[in-house]
């Protein structure tokens, strides 16, 4: 829930009881739509300053996410700025209220005479912010201010979000490499990696009786094809458990497992049911070191509270991509009420338990953190995601699996296949872009709408 600071100004010559109106009706409307409010106002430019010195100490009594500027009428800069300025930390929403008519005459406090005087002020003095506007007669934008408000929030907690991370760079992949400096400074997302031998160490103190626990009351819920063995099941749930002592120890929100040179490698296990287990536990998942994708994944979660599931290509068309995944989806990304799961091998691997649950259909949102040329950028697309026509993938055992996919249509696919930065990207139901906008303005990151 976003803590935001609400302080509404009107100049000192104005009606009192009409600026308290104005501003009462305002925060009404805001705190319906869901943030948590404090309010302070009315705020004048009152000669000894008593008001904009209350307004500050009120508002520097708890931590705030954001601070929204409302302006219910002409009010002189210095007076909101002498306020503001305590806050330039915060990303701000500079809104301004309108008038009313009264039969066929326009009411005006001049709203806008106080806005446009500080927009350009705003941005000079170089703060984060946003610049709404209300128009007469039109439903008050409390809900656009809520989404900026959202925006910053999640901001915010990306500041003490940590990926927890088991290798480094499967496979030798470029895509999937990070700047740690850099990325910290942008988004303030920390990703930490722990040794494997660290994970197998805690595995193998995993007792039966825990492991049975799991298998039990976890992973038999899941809808199997055909029966996994015992010895399959009980290792997932050790390695499950394993990793999720430390994930809970060290705060981690989101873990990737070093895949193909790591797990299937070394430990001779496929990591999917361990993933598909901290999914339901409500942690982001993602496989091979994707790094950035991770990263991606920790800002869609902040903004809808999806799981924000990866998608990788395998196939583009004329007029849409074929995207899926070999090993695993995150579980809200399900059509039905648990995983559907089958016992099979790929290539020279051993048996593994393979996801391969019908996904759910509609509008989606796929998205992806790129670092390019020394700067980030999001790119950001809305697709049309359908069940896919009959596919598999070539060296599974036959008969092969349906994989979990979507076959998503997309505006532009010469356009996406000439940008497209890494083989795996974020889906999120829904269309979330303004949203993503929103925080990527937060945090200084440039939009490429694909």
């Amino acid at each position: 829930m976003a803590k935001i600071g609400f302080v509404g100004f009107g100049e000192v010559n104005t009606p009192v009881e009409v600026v308290v109106r104005k501003c009462q009706a305002a925060e009404a409307a805001l705190r319906a739509e869901g943030p948590e409010l404090l309010s302070v106002y009315p705020v004048a430019d009152d000669y000894e300053e008593t008001q904009v010195r209350d307004a500050v100490r009120r508002l520097s009594a708890e931590p705030l996410d954001a601070l929204v500027v409302c302006v219910a009428g002409w009010i002189p800069t210095h007076a909101v700025v002498k306020v503001t300025e305590h806050f330039r930390h915060l990303p701000m929403v500079l809104w301004g209220l309108c008038g009313w008519y009264e039969g066929d005459r326009l009411v005006t406090t001049a709203d806008q005479a106080g806005t446009s005087g500080l927009r350009a002020t705003f941005e000079g003095l170089g703060y984060t912010f946003t610049y709404i506007y209300d128009v007469v007669g039109r439903q008050t934008k409390s809900a656009a201010v809520a989404a900026y408000c959202r925006a910053a929030a999640a901001a915010r907690a990306l500041r003490s979000a940590k990926v927890g991370m088991a290798g480094y760079r499967d496979m030798n992949l470029y895509g999937t490499l990070y700047d740690g400096v850099s990325l910290k400074r942008t988004t303030g997302v920390e990703i930490e990696t722990f040794e494997m031998l660290e994970m197998q160490q805690r595995y193998e103190k995993i007792s039966g009786e825990e492991k049975r626990k799991v298998v039990e009351e976890r992973v038999k819920r899941w809808h199997f094809l055909k029966p996994a063995s015992d010895a399959a099941m009980e290792k997932a749930a050790g390695y499950y458990l394993a990793v999720k002592q430390i994930a809970e120890e060290r705060g981690y929100r989101a873990i990737s497992l070093k895949d193909v040179d790591g797990m299937k490698k070394l430990c001779g296990f496929p990591p999917a049911p361990i993933f598909m287990l901290l999914s339901e536990d409500g942690c982001t998942t993602i496989p091979e070191n994707d790094s950035l994708g991770a990263v991606t994944q920790l800002m869609m979660n902040a903004l809808t509270g999806q799981l924000a599931g990866y998608l990788e290509f395998y196939e583009f068309f004329e007029h849409s991509v074929l995207a899926g995944v070999p090993d695993f989806v995150a579980a809200d990304m399900v059509d039905g009420d648990a995983y559907t799961v089958l016992p099979a091998a790929f290539g020279l691997l051993d048996q593994g338990i393979l996801n391969v649950s019908r996904l759910k259909t509609g509008t989606v949102t796929m998205s992806r953190l790129v670092y390019k040329n020394g700067k980030y950028l999001m790119h950001v697309l809305l697709g049309d995601g359908k069940t896919p026509p009959k596919w598999e993938e070539c060296g599974w055992d036959q008969p092969a699996p349906q994989l979990s996919a979507l076959e998503i249509g997309i505006p532009d696919v010469e356009r996406f296949a000439q940008n497209v930065a890494c083989q795996h990207y974020i889906v999120t139901y829904g269309d979330d872009r303004a949203a993503l906008r929103a925080l990527c303005a937060i945090l200084g990151i440039e939009v490429v709408e694909l």
